[in-house]
């Protein structure tokens, strides 16, 4: 599926290996921006795959470029393909044809594993 890396905006849903990722992550998101520096916009926020959301301080976010191979894409129908030209619209309105990511100095780390939780949550589906 790497050739799919390409396209920019991938699906909700698609699973990806970031630059010097030893995790997956699934995108969840476009368009977030960093709540330490506002004027920074990232093009995807994430969630670690299989894991997903295990706290609201756990958002990944990364830019295209950081994408290194897709190895699930996510649901692409009518409604999906209509959302993605209005995203591209409004992103080239607001940054005059360019992307303002781009242009940021830094790029943040790849998610790692984490680390064990010190005690486990319980199952609620365990009898």
């Amino acid at each position: 599926m790497n050739g799919q890396i390409g396209e920019k905006y991938l699906p909700v849903g698609t699973v990806v290996l970031l630059q010097n990722g030893t995790k997956r992550v699934m995108i969840n998101g476009f368009c977030t921006m960093d709540a330490n520096n506002p004027s920074r916009i990232f093009d995807y926020s994430g969630v670690l795959f299989p894991e997903g959301s295990l706290s609201s301080d756990q958002t990944l976010l990364f830019d295209h470029s950081q994408i290194v191979r897709v190895d699930h894409m996510g649901l692409q129908d009518d409604e999906e393909k209509t959302f993605k030209v209005k995203l591209k619209e409004i992103v080239a309105a607001s940054a005059g044809g360019t992307n303002p990511a781009s242009a940021a100095p830094a790029a943040p780390q790849a998610p790692v594993a984490p680390q064990p939780a010190p005690q486990a949550p319980q199952n609620p589906f365990q009898g």
